[in-house]
């Protein structure tokens, strides 16, 4: 019930996610990431512990295939469970249980890897990867072009509900963290139009949590 990618930005370092579902509030169960480490995401028959371990192995120094092994092998129901990362080197992995949710399709490459289950085509994964590999910009940016090729390819068998996009970089904490719970819209959409918005203020977000006194104005009244 769900398309994902997991992405590395080669040029600034940058990992995201970004997740699309039928199902409500998916990036909530399903989105991991984190600085200077990798990215992952747990999917189809959700078990939120496989993107939070698999963080913690790739810290550890496990690259990607790895640490996705690793998950395979100790984690529970592993035939139910796709599993995406990409660690800081740029590798990236894939594990889809043999019991994933009806049509399902994996695809990789260099800094990025892409999945998805309950898909209406096969071909959806390796459309993500390419649409992501032919773009250039800000990672979320990327992430978007990526989410949108899905759905031209096909995406989920029937209409997605939800969406979300995690990005991390040079903080202890995600950059933008970004989330359409439930809309009968396109979700993609929604969640595009929360970045255009979000986009323009993330630097500042997190010059003022750095250090306030070199942060631009607040823009709200009483903000002299």
């Amino acid at each position: 019930m769900t398309f994902s990618i997991v992405a590395r930005c080669a040029r600034t370092g940058m990992f995201g996610v970004a997740v699309s579902s039928s199902s409500p509030a998916v990036a909530a169960r399903c989105a991991y990431a984190q600085a200077g480490v990798g990215a992952v995401a747990s999917q189809n028959v959700t078990d939120p512990t496989l993107g939070t371990r698999g963080l913690e192995l790739m810290a550890r120094g496990a690259s990607a295939a790895e640490a996705v092994a690793i998950l395979k092998r100790t984690g529970a129901y592993p035939e139910y469970r796709q599993v995406l990362a990409v660690d800081a080197a740029g590798l990236s992995a894939i594990h889809s249980g043999p019991k994933a949710l009806g049509v399902w399709a994996e695809a990789r490459g260099e800094n990025v890897a892409c999945g998805g289950n309950l898909l209406a085509d096969k071909r959806v994964p390796q459309a993500m990867v390419d649409a992501f590999l032919a773009s250039e910009g800000h990672l979320g940016d990327r992430l978007l072009d990526a989410m949108r090729a899905a759905l031209a390819a096909g995406g989920e068998a029937g209409p997605v509900r939800s969406a979300g996009m995690k990005l991390v970089r040079d903080v202890a904490w995600p950059v933008a963290d970004l989330r359409c719970d439930w809309t009968e819209a396109c979700p993609i959409e929604e969640l595009a139009k929360l970045w255009d918005i979000y986009k323009s203020q993330l630097d500042a977000y997190v010059t003022r949590a750095i250090n306030p006194t070199e942060a631009p104005s607040y823009g709200v009244p009483g903000d002299e």
